[in-house]
C-alpha cells in the first residue's frame, strides 16, 4: 500500500496524507461513515459522494457474511458492484460483532463459534476463512480477526486475550499472503492492535504486529468502556511504536472532540456510528456544539439548520422544520439529520487537514474542541 505523507504539524503528531486504492486517493485524516449491511442508513450513495464528500465507506464482514452470504456477493462481482459504489471500501473482520453476541459464541485457538442473531445458525469464524470471506466481499482494506477487549478487563484476561489475538493475527497474514484477490484489483491487510488500557499490552501487541511488516495498522478495543483520558493514553503510546510511513485507523472512535483529539497523536482514519445514529435520534453536530434538534426551543426557529454547514439540507431547512419532522415520526427527519452529520464529520477532518497544513492545528484544535464539546 502506498501512503504519502505531505505535512507533519508543528506542534503534535498529526499529519496529512494521501493513500493510494485501485478505488481511488483517499486523502488523511479521513472519517469513513459506516455502511455495516452495504448502505449508509438513510442516505443515497449520490449524496455520499456529491454532497458528503466521503472518499471510503465501510462494511461489515459478520453482517454481509449472514446477509445477503457470500454467494450472491460473489456472482455480483463484490460488494462494490452489488451496491453500486465505485469508491474505497474497508471492512472491519466482524469480531466485535461476533464477540458483543456474548452467551452466543464460544472462543478457542481455532476461532470463534458464533449464532446468527438472525436464525439462530450456527458459524464459524477462523483467520483464515475470516480473509476469505474478506476477498469474496472484496473490499479494499481488510481487517484481522480479533477478540475486541473489553476496556473494563482486568490485566489477566486482557493478556489471556492479546494472545489469542495475536495467534490468529499470524495465521490470517499467511492466509492473506497465500491467497489473491478476486475481483481484479489489490486488496490490503490491517492487524488490529488490542491490549485493553494496559500500556506494557499495547506495547507488545504494536511490535509483534509491526514485526509482521503489513500495509497499515488499525487500533481497536478503544471507546468501549474506558474513560476518554485512558483512550488518549493509549494513542500515545502506540504513536512513537507504529511506523511513520503506515496509515493508522482508530476503529469506532468517535464524537468530533474525539477525533481531533486523535489526530493530534498521530491518527489517520477514523470509523464510528454516531452521526447517523445519533442523528436518528436528533442530535446535531455544529461548529458551535450539539444541538438537540426535539428541545421546544427550536420549535418556531426558522433559521437555517446549520449556516456553516457543507450539506444542501443545512441550508434548505430550518430548524423548526426539522423539529417538525422529528416531532411527527417522519422518516424524513432521520436522513436530513444524518445527511448533515455525515456532512459536518467530513467537513471536520477537512478543516483538520487544512490546519495541518498551515502549521497551527495543535493551537486550532484546543479551540474548537471547547466549541465542539459545548450543548446549545
Amino acid at each position: 500500500m502506498r501512503f504519502e505523507i505531505l505535512e507533519n504539524d508543528k506542534g503534535c503528531s498529526a499529519r496529512n496524507g494521501l493513500l493510494y486504492t485501485d478505488h481511488g486517493v483517499i486523502e488523511t485524516p479521513i472519517f469513513m461513515p459506516v455502511g455495516t449491511v452495504g448502505s449508509v442508513k438513510g442516505v443515497y450513495h449520490r449524496d455520499l459522494r456529491s454532497d458528503i464528500k466521503a472518499q471510503i465507506i465501510l462494511g461489515n464482514t459478520y453482517h454481509l457474511y449472514l446477509r445477503p452470504g457470500l454467494d450472491i456477493l460473489n456472482r455480483a462481482g463484490g460488494l462494490h458492484k452489488f451496491i453500486s459504489w465505485d469508491g474505497p471500501i474497508l471492512t472491519d473482520s466482524g469480531g466485535f460483532q461476533v464477540f458483543s453476541l456474548t452467551e452466543n459464541r464460544k472462543l478457542t485457538e481455532e476461532g470463534c463459534t458464533f449464532r446468527s442473531h438472525i436464525d439462530g445458525s450456527k458459524h464459524l469464524f477462523t483467520p483464515e476463512n475470516n480473509v476469505d470471506t474478506q476477498r469474496t466481499i472484496g473490499a479494499d482494506i481488510i481487517m484481522a480477526l480479533d477478540e475486541c477487549t473489553p476496556g473494563t478487563a482486568d490485566q489477566r484476561y486482557a493478556l489471556k486475550s492479546l494472545k489469542l489475538t495475536q495467534q490468529w493475527l499470524e495465521r490470517g497474514v499467511a492466509r492473506f499472503k497465500g491467497t489473491e484477490p478476486l475481483y481484479g484489483y489489490r486488496q490490503f491487510y490491517f492487524p488490529i492492535i488490542q491490549g485493553c488500557v494496559y500500556p506494557e499490552l499495547r506495547r507488545m501487541a504494536a511490535e509483534h504486529a509491526v514485526a509482521l511488516d503489513m500495509d497499515g495498522y488499525a487500533i481497536g478495543g478503544l471507546a468501549v468502556g474506558e474513560p476518554t483520558e485512558q483512550m488518549y493514553q493509549m494513542i500515545e503510546v502506540l504513536d512513537p511504536i507504529l511506523p511513520k510511513d503506515k496509515p493508522r485507523y482508530l476503529m469506532g472512535v468517535g464524537t468530533p472532540a474525539n477525533i481531533l483529539e486523535a489526530i493530534s497523536r498521530g491518527v489517520d482514519m477514523f470509523d464510528c456510528v454516531m452521526p447517523t445514529r445519533n442523528g436518528r435520534n436528533g442530535m446535531l453536530f455544529t461548529w458551535e456544539g450539539m444541538i438537540n434538534i426535539r428541545n421546544r426551543k427550536w420549535a418556531d426557529d426558522y433559521s437555517p439548520i446549520d449556516a456553516c454547514g457543507t450539506s444542501f439540507v443545512d441550508h434548505t431547512y430550518s430548524k423548526a422544520y426539522l423539529r417538525h419532522l422529528f416531532i411527527s415520526g417522519e422518516m424524513l427527519a432521520a436522513q436530513i439529520a444524518s445527511e448533515h452529520n455525515l456532512a459536518f464529520y467530513l467537513q471536520l477532518v477537512k478543516e483538520a487537514r487544512k490546519h495541518i497544513k498551515a502549521g497551527d492545528f495543535a493551537s486550532w484544535k484546543d479551540m474548537a474542541v471547547k466549541r465542539l464539546e459545548t450543548k446549545i
